[in-house]
């Protein structure tokens, strides 16, 4: 009886070992390779409970999610000869397991061949452009381009690059004085050359406002001169008409008026008691 149950016992043993060496999951996070005495024989890329043979056949588990590689910092030379510190970082994804077992087995031989890769086309490409068109709007454009001939090159390892991206570009120390002092000038010479349009823009407006004040002035006093010849005109005809119709009154009138204006308060005049100007008073004894 006991060697029945030890029996039953060993039995259900075996099948727990069989059943766990048979059945795996694969989680939606990942994909796997079935191996078969250590070659590969299928790639699963659907999550969920799986079979394989049991102690013949093994799983080696890849992650199915987007990964990211931040490589080290490194110095490149652009097109104008200048020294340039870049730190970059790379986003990929395992496409196909087989190949990726095949050529670099995991992770940490993925990032090696990334880091040649990447390296190899950000150290070409970059030194095509000259500094101003690596730290300008030009930038995205290049690394667009880095990230396409890192895919094509990544392809053959089962490997999908996805985006390249500069985290940081910067002047070694040594170069960063020489450069500012570079910039400085520059934006002087800049400045100046504004300054210089500026000042020549506002001589021109000067100029331009003088002849336009010129130019009023002379017509206005042309428009006064008009009018006050006219008003003169306009006057000897009065005093002509006012002379033909009373030219004794006339006088008069114009007498009168002058002394109005002449004999004012503590005004003093020496004439000729015979003159002419003391005509009418004389007359109005």
């Amino acid at each position: 009886m006991k060697r029945n149950l030890l029996l039953i016992i060993s039995l259900a043993l075996l099948a727990v070992v069989i059943l766990s060496a048979t059945i795996f999951t694969v989680d939606q996070t990942q994909q796997a390779l079935i191996l078969e005495l250590g070659k590969p024989k299928r790639d699963i890329k659907d999550p969920g409970l799986k079979f394989k043979i049991p102690f013949l056949q093994q799983v080696t588990l890849f992650d199915l999610r987007l990964l990211e590689y931040d490589a080290e910092s490194s110095e490149i030379i652009t097109q104008d000869k200048k020294n340039l510190i870049v730190d970059n970082y790379t986003r990929w994804r395992i496409t196909d397991p087989l190949k990726y077992f095949q050529s670099i087995r995991n992770e940490a031989g993925a990032r090696a061949r990334l880091d040649d890769i990447i390296y190899s086309n950000v150290r070409q490409e970059l030194g095509r452009y000259t500094l101003t068109q690596i730290v300008s709007e030009d930038r995205s454009k290049i690394m667009g381009k880095i990230t396409e001939l890192s895919n094509q090159q990544a392809l053959a390892y089962g490997i999908q690059v996805l985006d390249v991206r500069i985290k940081r570009a910067d002047l070694p120390p040594e170069n960063e004085k020489a450069v500012f002092g570079r910039m400085k000038a520059e934006r002087e010479r800049q400045a100046k050359q504004y300054r210089s349009e500026g000042e020549e823009g506002a001589q021109r407006i000067r100029a331009e406002a003088e002849r336009e004040k010129s130019v009023i002035l002379a017509e206005a006093y042309r428009s006064a001169q008009i009018l006050r010849g006219e008003g003169d005109a306009k006057a000897a005809r009065i005093y002509a008409g006012a002379y033909n119709q009373d030219p004794q009154f006339f006088a008069l009138v114009r007498s009168l008026d002058s002394y109005q204006k002449s004999l004012k308060e503590k005004t003093t005049i020496i004439l000729d008691p015979s003159s002419e100007f003391f005509h009418y008073l004389k007359s109005s004894r």
